[in-house]
């Protein structure tokens, strides 16, 4: 489905993986919707995942220096403060890959924290849409969910404390546009526990060090994506080490511009 101008387009027959995966796009979703009827109703209520079932998930860290800050706090006991203050500053990004397509959950889905975990937060991140080309064509919200207990633990643990059933979110949606997102676009992350606010931040993206092209420029360095990837940014929001996430929260990202992703933690 296609939404444009609050007007609502319903496409058939179109399988996802090719159909995301064009580098001209947008020019695409132009035609289509001039070929079809539009209603000003939406008509689909079920909202899955915009990630094909080829393509991988993949993650940054440490690109706002308020996670090389949480990083540090995290890792001070295991002596691995140091590894996230160098790559800050390295020309290098910390990326990762981050999640197959079954591990992923949609707009108000179920998202999971590991039960060997002691210390588990949200990750709000702008999520990048990216051809086979390493074309940026779309954008959406991502949530990154994390152990931080396990990857303060040791830094090698990283794959553990991000990879696992229910490790991410990604929704509602991919916001196509010609143009570069404005730098004061601004990212909410909000919690609620028992339908009680617990924490509530905001970051504008223009506070990350590094420019989403050299992010997908590392990632595309000496790996192909045959039907194109999605792309977290790093997130800029880092609740304190007084904060944990619980069975049952709410966790709501919206980003301007492309809307609200929330879901519950199993």
């Amino acid at each position: 489905m296609i939404e444009k101008e609050t007007k609502f387009y319903l496409i058939a027959n179109e399988n996802w993986d090719s159909f995301i995966n064009d580098d001209s796009l947008l020019q695409k979703l132009e035609q289509l919707v001039q070929s079809v009827s539009a209603s000003e109703i939406e008509m689909v209520k079920d909202i899955v995942a915009p990630i094909g079932s080829k393509q991988e998930l993949w993650a940054c860290g440490v690109t706002y220096l308020r996670s090389k800050v949480g990083r540090q706090e995290e890792s001070k006991a295991a002596g691995g403060g140091d590894f996230y203050a160098k790559v800050y500053e390295a020309e290098r990004p910390e990326v990762f890959f981050k999640s197959t397509p079954h591990r992923v959950a949609g707009h108000g889905a179920k998202v999971n924290i590991r039960k060997d975990s002691t210390w588990d937060a949200p990750e709000p991140e702008l999520t990048l849409v990216v051809t086979s080309s390493g074309k940026i064509v779309g954008y959406t919200i991502g949530n990154d969910m994390s152990s931080r207990s396990i990857e303060g633990e040791n830094p090698l643990y990283l794959p553990q404390a991000k990879t696992y059933d229910g490790c991410a979110a990604v929704g509602p949606c991919i916001y196509v546009t010609e143009k570069p997102l404005d730098p004061q676009t601004k990212i909410y992350l909000e919690i609620t526990r028992d339908h009680k606010k617990i924490f509530d931040e905001s970051i504008t993206i223009d506070k990350m060090k590094r420019t989403v092209q050299e992010l997908v420029g590392f990632v595309f360095r000496e790996c192909s994506f045959p039907d194109g990837c999605l792309i977290m940014t790093g997130t800029g929001i880092v609740p304190g080490s007084d904060f944990t996430l619980r069975s049952g929260d709410e966790i709501t990202i919206s980003i301007d511009n492309i809307g609200t992703l929330t879901n519950v933690v199993r």
